[in-house]
């Protein structure tokens, strides 16, 4: 163990924009931490692998991912060959993953900052959380920004309900919009609901199965790591 931050931090922690310091203890800038939350089966492991494939030649990049007692959603990412093996990097929670990401957060503070010390600078991590529900949301201790993805295979009444994952996140993304005809779904009633539920913060309808389908979600990240580069540290 040599995490560089207490095990987990009060919701009012404000330490630099994400909740914790904005540089490493040898004073480099740390990597931008985002974290992926969502109900199973909404595609949180094909936002990150499709992540992956988008920005990997334009920036150094590591994943974290959680799943209770298996291993298997960084065993996907592996056989996509979205990363390199050793920028991949497994939490195994035993327990419910909301405790992971937001209440001890040790666990994936070490597996993060392991990943920095073994690869050297690093401009973004993306910490995927295991299958939550839509009361799911990341410490400030851990990430510097909350992607929240859900499905309209879930039904059109999802951002309606509400939830902190949806009410709160940085990024709303509403992934499988293809199957919309199929399901019965009216994308134009989820997009009001989202705006009642969310304000000004943004949604991005996505299908991640088709070409470009990954496009808004990658470009709002390279939106926060140009933000988080002309940062001050």
């Amino acid at each position: 163990m040599h995490l560089h931050h207490s095990d987990a931090f009060p919701e009012g922690h404000t330490d630099g924009p994400g909740g914790s310091s904005t540089e490493r203890p040898d004073v480099r800038r740390r990597a931008l931490r985002i974290g992926l939350g969502g109900p199973v089966g909404t595609g949180k492991t094909a936002t990150v692998a499709a992540l992956c494939r988008a920005l990997r030649e334009e920036v150094s990049i590591a994943v974290v991912t959680n799943d209770i007692y298996t291993r298997e959603d960084a065993e996907f990412l592996l056989r996509e060959a979205v990363l390199p093996a050793e920028r991949i990097a497994a939490v195994e929670t035993g327990a419910c993953p909301h405790t992971a990401i937001r209440d001890d957060i040790s666990a994936n503070l070490e597996a993060v900052e392991d990943l920095e010390d073994q690869l050297g600078p690093l401009n973004l991590i993306l910490v995927e959380s295991g299958g939550d529900n839509l009361t799911a949301t990341f410490s400030k201790g851990l990430v510097d920004a909350q992607i929240f993805v859900i499905d309209v295979a879930g039904g059109d009444d999802i951002p309606r309900k509400g939830g902190p994952g949806i009410t709160t996140a940085d990024l709303l993304v509403i992934n499988k919009t293809d199957l919309a005809p199929y399901v019965g779904v009216d994308l134009e009633g989820m997009a009001r609901d989202a705006k009642a539920q969310r304000g000004d913060l943004p949604v991005a309808f996505t299908a991640l199965k088709t070409e470009g389908g990954i496009t808004p979600v990658s470009d709002w990240v390279r939106k926060r790591l140009a933000d988080w580069t002309a940062s001050p540290a």
